[in-house]
């Protein structure tokens, strides 16, 4: 397919850095927000855009016009002590990407965000869906999708839980919730948002949910 321009915020995180590698070998043209002096943090198959994520003025101009924007800033391992960074941080530097997005006219917009309702994390929820309205309220087409863990490299603790959410999705009352807070692997949200740059929607906002997120990561 042709390449497509990406510009991707949190290019040298734990999704970030396996992203920029797919979307490279598959063709596309990758530029990465980087804070000063992480620009030796990214992979060399994208090129470095020196920024503040919570600020916008700082890279909406390096975007190009068209461009895909996918955002993956984020508090590392969120747990309810962090409260305050999930409002500094992720909810803040969404704000300011989204309205970067504006500015340079991109042509779509993808955000990762959480698997919800769910009884924990309700700061980290709450930052999130305030994160989503923001995506829906710029007018770009987007792709929201909504993991709950993404295991893989250093975030393996879950792993135990695997036969508890199989007996979870074998009954009916809480089949549902087990599916939608499931547990999905690194690689599967690669392929997912690589299928989700590679496949904008048309027009409004499309909620890419776990059991997606799965069966994006068997087809590739």
């Amino acid at each position: 397919m042709p390449a497509i321009s990406v510009f991707v915020t949190g290019g040298t995180g734990y999704i970030g850095r396996p992203l920029i590698d797919a979307l490279y070998e598959r063709g596309h043209v990758i530029r990465a927000l980087v804070r000063p002096g992480s620009e030796t943090k990214l992979s060399g198959r994208a090129l470095p855009v020196v920024g503040n994520a919570l600020d916008a003025s700082t890279f909406a101009a390096a975007i190009p016009p068209d461009a895909t924007l996918v955002h993956l800033v984020g508090t590392p391992h969120p747990s309810p002590a962090k409260a305050a960074e999930f409002e500094r941080v992720d909810l803040a530097s969404i704000r300011a990407t989204a309205a970067a997005a504006r500015q340079a006219g991109a042509r779509h917009l993808i955000y990762v965000s959480v698997a919800q309702p769910a009884p924990v994390m309700r700061a980290y929820l709450a930052a999130r869906a305030q994160g989503e309205s923001l995506v829906k309220a710029s007018g770009i087409p987007a792709t929201i999708l909504r993991p709950w863990y993404v295991l893989g490299p250093g975030h393996r603790w879950p792993y135990f839980l695997v036969p508890v959410y199989a007996a979870l999705r074998m009954l009916p009352a809480t089949r549902s919730g087990a599916e939608r807070l499931g547990l999905v692997t690194l690689p599967m949200m690669i392929a997912a948002l690589t299928r989700a740059v590679e496949t904008p929607p048309a027009s409004g906002v499309r909620i890419v949910e776990v059991p997606d997120i799965r069966s994006a990561g068997r087809v590739e």
